[in-house]
C-alpha cells in the first residue's frame, strides 16, 4: 500500500456545476453574439472574452488546486469576476435597447431557473430558445444563467475558504505527512 502524499487529488472541473453553468454561458454568449451584435461591434470580443475567462479560469483553479489553494481561491474569483462583467454587459445591451430586463421572480425567469434544475444542463438544453427568440430574450435568459453560475461560484469559494481554514495549504500538508513519516516506529525486518 502507497502512503498517501501532500498532493491531494485535484481538477475534476467537468463534474463541478460551476463549471457546467460556465460552460453554457459561454456557449449561450458566443452563439448570442454572432446572432445579434454586427461583427464589427467590440462588445463581441468583451463579452465573448469575460465568458471563457469565467469558464477556463475554473479549469486553470481546479488544476493548480493541488499545489496552491491560494491560486485556486484566486482563479475562482477571477471567474466570478469576469462573470459579473458578463452580466453587466447583458444588462448594457437591454438598457440601451430600451428592452425589458425580466424581475427575477417574473415567469419567464422562473422557467429558465427550472431548466437549471435538470440533471446534464448543456446549451442544447436551451439552444431552441436562443436561435428562435428574440434578442431580449435570450439576453433574460443568459442573465439567468450567469445569475445562477455567480451564486455557485459563491457557494464554491466559501467552500474553499472553509477547506483552507481547517486544512491548510501545501506548505500544512507537507509538514504534517514530513511528521508523520518521522513519528512512525522504526520497522527493523528487511
Amino acid at each position: 500500500m502507497t502512503e498517501p502524499g501532500f498532493i491531494p487529488p485535484h481538477g475534476g472541473y467537468r463534474e463541478l456545476l460551476s463549471y457546467q453553468k460556465a460552460e453554457v454561458v459561454y456557449d449561450l454568449t458566443f452563439h448570442f453574439c454572432q446572432r445579434f451584435l454586427d461583427r464589427h461591434d467590440r462588445t463581441i470580443d468583451q463579452m465573448v472574452q469575460a465568458a471563457r475567462s469565467g469558464k477556463q479560469n475554473i479549469v486553470e483553479g481546479c488544476k493548480a488546486s493541488g499545489t496552491s489553494k491560494e491560486t485556486e481561491i484566486k482563479l475562482i474569483n477571477v471567474a466570478r469576476a469576469s462573470l459579473e462583467e458578463l452580466l453587466v454587459d447583458y444588462q448594457d445591451f437591454l438598457r440601451v435597447r430600451g428592452l425589458r430586463l425580466w424581475d427575477k421572480d417574473s415567469k419567464e425567469a422562473q422557467y429558465v431557473r427550472q431548466l437549471g434544475h435538470m440533471s446534464h444542463v448543456t446549451y442544447e438544453t436551451y439552444r431552441a430558445f436562443c436561435e428562435t427568440r428574440p434578442a431580449e430574450v435570450v439576453a433574460n435568459i443568459a442573465l439567468c444563467l450567469v445569475h445562477q453560475t455567480n451564486y455557485l461560484l459563491d457557494q464554491q469559494i466559501r467552500r474553499l475558504e472553509q477547506d483552507f481554514i481547517r486544512e491548510g495549504g501545501l506548505r500544512e500538508r507537507m509538514t504534517r505527512v514530513r511528521l508523520q513519516q518521522r513519528n512512525k516506529p522504526f520497522n527493523s525486518s528487511g
